[in-house]
């Protein structure tokens, strides 16, 4: 196995460094690569977070790995970055400093943007030696989501590694142009997305349920000797849906992240700060909550509940008659699904 120009033989841990670029203050950026090859054939796994910088869940679960010794695989490679994005992360920020999405910019360009630079060299040096994977990632702008896997459902590589993770929620996520499951499905490897609560604030249960589905799905490839089972099967969402703010003001949540939605059921109110209205807010669907907004100022069409949808007659009615404002309007919230 070759990487940033380092031979890793069989039995190998090594950790090398892919450099980016540097600072305009000259300072050089670099991604550290933690890799664990056995001495026994098998899959190369990828195991990857801090796409988006402020994305923390995904950094503390990998370092928790890598911290506590337990990536050794029986058998295969285990690829293990725990933040992409440096800049980002350096900044707070999800995005680079010239603003753009890393995962937006896949498969990249070498002479193109920061971010697309970034994307190109993960192609060109990670993406050729993994055969699957798991990109960790967090809500954002005050967003929360519930512990929840993101796949192409339908795709039979894709439906193991999910079904393996068995997290609460598993979403079938479409692929989205420029992110990186797109560009691995593209190589034929399925990577699948985990996400978990709010950038910038560490959700312990979020990590420890990310860590125990990265065993499961370590276990389902032959690479560890065990796994923890889940609790409780996953609920497989094959759609979901935004509900947004009609009106701007001040709003108060009546549900938890988690729960079960009924439709027509009260679910929050939007208030505006002078004491003079209020409008309740009524679920136009009924469904899982799996994002939760913890942002009390709200403008009209804000994202306040994400909805993950079980039932296929319900799926197949908000096909046809969508509530209102579903489909996310900003890039910011487009982000939020990966």
């Amino acid at each position: 196995m070759l990487i940033n120009g380092l031979t890793i033989r069989p039995g190998e841990q090594v950790l090398t460094r892919l450099v980016i670029s540097r600072l305009p203050s000259g300072t050089v950026i670099d991604v550290p690569v933690h890799v664990y090859r056995s001495e026994k054939p098998g899959p190369t796994v990828l195991l990857m977070a801090g796409m988006h910088g402020d994305e923390v869940n995904g950094i503390e679960t990998i370092r928790r790995l890598i911290r506590r010794d337990l990536l050794h695989p029986l058998r295969g490679t285990i690829i293990a970055i725990p933040i992409l994005n440096i800049y980002g992360f350096l900044n707070f920020s999800r995005e680079v400093p010239d603003g753009k999405d890393v995962n937006r910019s896949f498969p990249g360009h070498p002479r193109g943007s920061l971010a697309s630079r970034v994307a190109h060299r993960f192609m060109r040096e990670i993406m050729p030696l993994v055969d699957c994977g798991i990109d960790f990632h967090t809500g954002g702008a005050a967003r929360s989501n519930f512990p929840q896997v993101r796949c192409q459902l339908g795709s039979p590589d894709s439906d193991a590694l999910a079904q393996a993770f068995a997290a609460p929620f598993t979403l079938h996520s479409s692929l989205r142009p420029g992110s990186l499951r797109e560009a691995a499905f593209k190589q034929g490897k399925s990577i699948i997305v985990y996400e978990a609560g709010e950038s910038l604030r560490l959700d312990e249960a979020g990590i420890d349920m990310a860590i125990a589905g990265t065993f499961r799905v370590l276990h389902h490839l032959q690479m560890v000797p065990e796994a923890t089972p889940p609790a409780q099967p996953t609920i497989v969402c094959l759609r979901h849906t935004w509900l947004r703010a009609k009106f701007a003001g001040l709003f108060r949540s009546h549900v938890q992240n988690g729960e079960y939605l009924e439709k027509g059921q009260t679910y929050g109110s939007v208030a505006d700060p002078y004491g003079e209205q209020a409008v309740r807010l009524e679920s136009p669907v009924s469904g899982y909550i799996i994002g939760l907004n913890h942002m009390p100022v709200v403008n009209q069409g804000d994202a306040l509940l994400h909805v993950g949808l079980v039932d296929e007659a319900e799926a197949a009615r908000l096909a046809r008659n969508p509530p209102f404002n579903e489909k996310p309007g900003s890039p910011e919230e487009v982000d939020e699904i990966e």
